[in-house]
């Protein structure tokens, strides 16, 4: 017999009952029952009920045996009577009616239970993550993440895409964030790049004759955590196709993402391919942003109009100097109580918006402090514009550019929201296409570039050398699911003239183009193909799957919202030593005095 197990502990069933058998595993919760002791013992398949009977020769030994030691258990697996069956376990037709147990491991007390579904500050847990990893949700959150990358590598493969690994040790990139960066001890005073993404080296696969790459690609950027958003590194579905359209991308990309939201979706709707296409100018306007929940049934209108030299005076100062008012239909909501609106009036101050105005549609036309000084006909084309009707309300975001539409994207999804209106039960996909090329930089009234510098611009250099630069769209797509960007990908600028044209419009000389990107560039002069690709994050997937709104719960060792591994206490400082050997000195920031009495003088 094996000296550990002879079954999981997920496996045994009634046809088992008579035979010996072993199981090692942990131990997951203790019942004594008057001198009758159950232990629930548990490992990564699943559980099995322990009887020990009174009298039993191991009796006294497991009695002391904490929650999470580890036992090894011999027995005889035996049928439980109809009424201490639990069809809510597998092995739950029989119990293992222990002979011998072994102690492997004695637990000490633990810093929280792993049993039960309480929840712990989230520091405790990634301090003790080993243990917050038998829990049984983030058990499966991580075997799902498994199974998704899996199933991920199976479809690409099957498309005729070849996995390769990228350097993770290369130069800096400009991707947009930070570089971690990694001192040479052999070349002083020059450093490594950890890669924020495998892009040159993707784009210089297809430079190289190869014609489908794709990699489960670890990325590092040192930028600010938030929910859906690990600090320090990430994992995306990172592929590049040569001589390829846009529409080869999608096509590529839509079976895979559907295929795997079928896959693990546990029975919820999913988008089918082809994806919906929506230009980035039509998202702001019907959505007011560039990744919309298209579970949510509400559009927004301009109605701008309706409110020039109107009654309404503050609305019609707005649209006087060159603002926008948007409407955000509330079906359904005419009937709420007064209390309905003051909240959300209060949240729109609190989000700062300045507050939110409505108007309520009822019989006789709008009510409501707007309407009753807007015009009737007014109010009526609001109504027709909205396509609203008795019993509904529209509430109102006025303002300038990028902050008015962005308001009211976010009333948008409150609204919808506090109705009961999200689509439950969905994954909705779309792409978000043709981004702007540049944008003018507010503070400087320069033109830069608003998306991504290496994109080809559609229609070329011609468009370069012909159109107003803000009015140039580019192949560039991002492709969302309920809300939240997975990818950005582009078709990528592949010839040097059109690139040196592209920055030279950014400001960029091309002297400073060629010192930059000069590998990239001269890769390209030795023939490229037309070639682009995108990169779905797996984390943010998994994420959707798992229904869990933090990234962190689906990631095995996270590090925290400070970007810190309390359980291997990184960052961390290294010894003098270590430093000299690197050729690197310190030259820390001063820390502020504190306020208490025993401050002392900054030195």
């Amino acid at each position: 017999m094996h000296p550990y197990r002879t079954h999981s502990c997920a496996a045994l069933r009634a046809s088992d009952a008579g035979q010996t058998a072993r199981l090692s595993g942990w131990v997951h919760s203790k019942r004594d029952h008057g001198g009758l002791l159950f232990i629930d013992l548990r490992d990564h398949f699943g559980m099995t009920q322990i009887v020990i009977p009174a009298g039993s020769p191991v009796l006294e030994a497991v009695e002391r045996v904490r929650v999470e030691s580890v036992l090894t258990v011999t027995g005889e697996v035996v049928l439980r009577d109809d009424a201490t069956r639990n069809p809510n376990l597998p092995t739950g037709d029989i119990e293992l009616r222990a002979q011998t147990v072994d102690v492997q491991s004695s637990a000490d007390v633990l810093p929280f239970q792993v049993a039960g579904h309480e929840n712990y500050p989230e520091d405790l847990r990634l301090t003790y993550r080993y243990i917050d990893l038998r829990r049984d949700k983030v058990h499966r959150n991580i075997l799902l993440r498994s199974q998704v990358i899996a199933s991920l590598r199976r479809r690409m493969t099957d498309q005729g895409f070849i996995e390769f690994q990228t350097p993770i040790l290369t130069a800096s990139s400009p991707e947009g964030a930070r570089d971690f960066l990694v001192p040479a001890r052999m070349h002083p005073g020059k450093f490594y790049a950890l890669p924020q993404a495998p892009q040159q080296f993707k784009q210089l696969a297809m430079v190289a004759g190869f014609d489908r790459y794709f990699q489960i690609a670890p990325c590092f950027r040192d930028e600010a955590a938030r929910a859906d958003r690990s600090p320090g590194e990430f994992y995306q579905l990172d592929f590049e196709m040569a001589f390829a359209t846009q529409e080869d991308v999608f096509a590529t990309l839509e079976p895979v993402m559907e295929g795997v939201f079928r896959e693990f979706g546990g029975g919820r709707t999913v988008s089918a391919a082809p994806f919906e296409r929506i230009p980035y100018a039509k998202a702001m306007k019907l959505y007011g942003s560039d990744k919309p929940d298209l579970r949510n049934p509400l559009l927004i209108s301009d109605v701008t109009e309706s409110f020039a030299d109107s009654g309404f005076g503050l609305f019609a100062r707005i649209v006087a100097a060159g603002g926008e008012v948007r409407a955000i239909p509330a079906p359904g909501a005419g009937d709420r109580p007064r209390t309905f609106f003051d909240k959300l009036n209060a949240w729109a101050r609190e989000a700062g918006g300045g507050g939110l105005g409505y108007i309520i549609f009822d019989e006789e036309g709008g009510k409501g402090p707007i309407a009753k000084n807007l015009e009737p006909e007014r109010v009526e084309a609001i109504r027709a514009t909205t396509g609203l009707k008795a019993g509904d309300a529209v509430f109102f975001a006025a303002g300038k550019g990028d902050e008015v539409v962005k308001f009211s994207g976010q009333v948008r999804t409150r609204i919808a929201t506090e109705l009961d209106l999200i689509e439950p039960n969905a994954f909705r996909f779309c792409w978000i296409t043709d981004f702007p090329m540049y944008e003018r930089n507010e503070e400087t009234g320069q033109i830069d570039f608003s998306h991504n510098p290496f994109s080809m611009p559609q229609g070329g250099l011609e468009a370069l050398n012909s159109q107003d630069p803000l009015t140039i769209t580019a192949y560039q797509y991002d492709i969302v699911c309920n809300g939240i960007e997975l990818s950005s990908g582009a078709i990528r600028n592949h010839r040097p003239d059109v690139m040196i044209r592209a920055f030279e419009l950014a400001g960029y000389p091309a002297s400073e183009v060629e010192a930059r990107f000069g590998g990239m560039l001269n890769a390209f002069r030795y023939g490229a193909p037309p070639h682009g690709g995108s990169a779905p994050g797996v984390d943010r997937m998994v994420m959707l799957l798992a229904d869990e709104p933090n990234i962190r719960e689906v990631i095995l060792f996270p590090l925290n919202q400070q970007g810190e591994d309390l359980m291997m206490g990184a960052p961390a400082p290294v010894p003098p030593e270590r430093l000299k050997e690197l050729s690197l000195a310190l030259d820390l920031p001063r820390r502020k005095p504190s306020a208490g009495k025993d401050a002392k003088p900054a030195e």
